[in-house]
């Protein structure tokens, strides 16, 4: 009777046991991919500090073929941008009422609007209150001149040109920009740029504007055609799904690309200690500006429209962050960002319309980077800035981050158009390029975040309206795709 008993009361301990052991592998299996992508981001930061203090030379060919296994990775990634980006934001706009789309696109970009804002505002706010640059000598920059051969004007204005591209296969692969030359027989430096003659080039690099632009107005003709634009729509449901199956096959490489870009990456740059001695403070106001509005200002404006705090779902995107910080671009993390709000629930209808117009017109980080940059730069020169020049500042750092495209550093070649708008030369770009790969990788990550946060909250303002209009199945909304080919197997 006493081995019975004992066997007995031994039975729901074991039991607890096993629910328990199931309980962990069940979550290290979810977790799996995110836990494997932050040991890459460590392991390639400890590997690559461990080389930079070897004895060896490491010459650029070196370099190359560390970086390797990264650069196949982000190829990978880049490759599904413009199928994704084109089939995702199409068929999300094609398979809603057209009023609908007009509601989830103007609550994105009021989202997006606000919080590049905010950004440019809390980076002017910090940067006068730090004051970074005082107290410090310029360096001697006359050997690294960086031309400028365009106003800002040109600037603004290919913006617009590039959201209408006169070839769509063109702005697959190039980008229209204004070019302009001197005069025969003057040098560039005795005549004005104004009389600088205008011709235009077409510089390799993905029209992201053009293609989002172009997929706005086809899924809205779309919708408009109702049974006569299905056949459309199904494909570009099913090639959107098809690019999203590939994505999960893809992410899997992330820990892998992530470790070897990293560690390539702290081998590039000069000694560290050096860096942080001429730019530290610089460095330091624009990391805890970063934080500040990743961590403070978006999630007040979270908070304020969706009555949660944002901080579980960003535990949740773990795996994206990390993948931004590895990559440095927002484009590249587009499909992992996707996927992830898949995971966590969201209507695909709204993920693959928000995110897309996100990775390409939302740059809060760099927003801020370049408001922080321009006057850490007056400062250095000892240039005092009035009211109007800041507000310049503001406006000029709003529209350029806008024209930043995805692509990594693209907010050093923005820079520029910024310090003309207060009248300092180009070349004080210079200044801050030994830490800008760095900085480039966390404001990625806030920008990601602000893209993922902000799918969420449209999301909840949208719930009501869009269970009233759900997409049917035979109109092949991607996850029920999903579910269908399941239960198939």
């Amino acid at each position: 009777m006493t081995t019975n008993h004992t066997a007995n009361h031994d039975e729901p301990q074991q039991g607890q046991a096993n629910n328990t052991n199931r309980d962990r592998r069940s979550v290290l299996g979810e977790n799996l991919l995110t836990i494997l992508t932050i040991i890459g981001v460590v392991g390639g930061t400890i590997f690559g500090l461990i080389l930079k203090k070897s004895d060896h030379n490491w010459t650029q060919r070196d370099i190359m073929y560390i970086q390797y296994p990264g650069d196949l990775f982000l190829r990978m990634l880049k490759c599904l941008i413009v199928p994704l980006l084109v089939a995702s934001i199409t068929s999300a706009i094609g398979g809603l009422d057209l009023s609908l789309s007009k509601k989830i696109a103007l609550r994105s970009i009021v989202y997006y609007f606000t919080t590049t804002v905010c950004a440019v505002i809390l980076g002017i706010i910090l940067v006068t209150v730090f004051q970074p640059g005082k107290g410090h000598k310029m360096d001697d920059k006359e050997d690294e001149k960086v031309s400028r051969d365009v106003l800002t004007a040109d600037t603004l204005l290919d913006l617009v040109r590039n959201l209408f591209p006169p070839n769509i296969v063109q702005a697959t692969m190039f980008q229209y920009r204004t070019h302009l030359e001197p005069p025969e027989n003057v040098t560039a430096e005795m005549v004005p740029l104004t009389s600088f003659k205008i011709k235009g080039q077409w510089r390799e690099g993905m029209n992201v504007l053009g293609l989002v632009m172009f997929s706005v107005v086809l899924g809205a003709t779309i919708g408009k055609m109702r049974e006569r634009g299905k056949p459309i729509q199904d494909f570009l449901v099913s090639l959107s799904e098809a690019m999203m199956i590939i994505t999960r096959w893809v992410i899997w490489i992330s820990p892998i690309g992530v470790f070897f870009l990293i560690a390539a990456k702290i081998l590039e740059m000069e000694s560290l200690a050096e860096v942080i001695g001429k730019l530290g403070k610089y460095f330091i106001t624009v990391m805890f500006g970063l934080f500040v509005h990743g961590l403070g200002t978006i999630a007040i404006i979270f908070y304020i429209v969706v009555r949660k705090l944002p901080y579980g779902y960003i535990v949740k995107m773990s795996q994206v962050l990390a993948t931004a910080f590895g990559t440095g671009s927002s484009s590249a993390t587009m499909p992992i960002t996707i996927n992830c709000l898949d995971n966590m629930g969201i209507d695909p209808r709204v993920t693959r319309f928000v995110v897309p117009v996100g990775a390409t017109i939302n740059m809060d980080g760099t927003a801020l980077y370049e408001a922080v940059a321009a006057l850490f730069i007056a400062q250095l020169r000892n240039k005092a800035l009035t009211l109007g020049k800041i507000v310049a500042v503001s406006v000029t750092a709003t529209a350029a981050s806008i024209g930043a495209a995805g692509i990594p550093q693209a907010g050093l070649i923005t820079m520029v158009m910024v310090l003309d708008t207060v009248g300092l030369p180009a070349e004080d770009v210079t200044i801050i390029i030994a830490v800008d790969w760095l900085l480039d990788r966390f404001r990625t990550t806030i920008n990601v975040m602000c893209d993922a946060l902000g799918t969420i909250l449209v999301d909840h303002l949208s719930k009501g309206e869009l269970s009233g209009t759900a997409t049917k199945l035979e109109l092949g909304e991607p996850h029920e795709l999903v579910e269908l080919h399941q239960s198939k197997d």
